[in-house]
């Protein structure tokens, strides 16, 4: 749990009454959550004009296959996860997590004890879904996990997500807290880790994603070069039942090489391949190709 006393300032208080709210929303029953998300998502469609625009930008990007018709259907059952996730992100960080458990499947858990078998940290490398909180706080359940997270910049929020996600996790390490994670990985530790998103901090090249140059962390390469630790592409999904399903796949095979950005090419790759297998339940709000590689932005408006 989190050492530090929350900030409880005048200028916190309005975050306050937001989490106060989180709290009782993340406490509703399960069937109402999930009764409730798909309208919340197609009411997002419709009113948040800016987030809707950029993912429709990013799903005519990456699937220039798709005709208007079929990218509006990905687009619409792509919100409707996203409302699903925020009452998950409720639930995950501040409620119970039963019935959300019952009959989720997991597999693949044998190439991670394969890997702690021989003595060596492990990276779990995946990509932000909508099922992101709710299936790493499953795989909890499994795994002694530390993550890697951007913080937030609203001091009470960071300090309730972080308590919250604490009350699970083994621990959270900011993105630009490499040394601590580098130790935990050679202590032997399992470190869960979303380099799909540009950022401003960290060393970054382009690579190819949905054949789009994306502006890409090598965080991946450096934990793993530092901290001789294997990398296993992890994958989650919400199942059409309700259910959720998460996939450990086996370690990438000589990885990290000496080339920084030939490995951060792969990790993107692999990510897109773990992507296309769930188009709807990706993060496509992200500005993910706003830096391009002649110095432009792309307009996303």
């Amino acid at each position: 749990m989190s050492e530090t006393p929350p900030p409880l300032s005048p200028r916190t208080w309005p975050t306050w009454l937001l989490i106060a709210l989180g709290w009782t929303v993340a406490r509703w029953p399960w069937r109402l959550q999930r009764a409730a998300g798909p309208v919340l998502g197609r009411l997002l469609l419709r009113v948040a004009g800016s987030r809707r625009r950029v993912a429709d930008a990013n799903l005519a990007l990456c699937f220039p296959e798709l005709d208007d018709a079929a990218r509006q259907r990905l687009l619409r059952a792509n919100f409707e996860s996203l409302g699903i996730s925020l009452f998950e992100f409720l639930r995950a960080w501040w409620g119970r997590l039963a019935p959300v458990d019952r009959g989720f499947e997991i597999t693949g858990l044998e190439h991670l004890h394969a890997a702690q078998a021989s003595g060596r940290g492990v990276i779990l490398v995946s990509a932000h879904f909508t099922t992101l909180e709710v299936c790493l706080r499953l795989l909890c359940q499994h795994v002694a996990l530390a993550a890697v997270y951007r913080p937030h910049e609203q001091p009470a929020m960071e300090w309730a997500v972080r308590r919250g996600r604490l009350r699970h996790a083994r621990a959270m390490f900011a993105r630009d807290e490499l040394r601590p994670a580098v130790r935990h990985l050679k202590q032997g530790g399992v470190l869960w880790f979303a380099p799909d998103q540009e950022s401003r901090r960290g060393e970054s090249v382009f690579v190819p994603f949905f054949g789009q140059p994306a502006y890409s962390l090598t965080s991946t390469h450096q934990l793993a070069r530092l901290s001789d630790a294997s990398v296993l592409p992890l994958f989650h999904e919400r199942l059409d039942d309700g259910r959720y399903r998460i996939e450990v796949l086996p370690p990438l095979e000589n990885f990290p090489t000496p080339d920084a950005t030939a490995d951060t090419a792969r990790i993107m790759a692999t990510l897109e391949g773990l992507i296309r297998r769930r188009p709807e339940q990706y993060l496509w709000l992200h500005q993910r190709f706003k830096r391009q590689p002649d110095g432009s932005r792309r307009r996303y408006d």
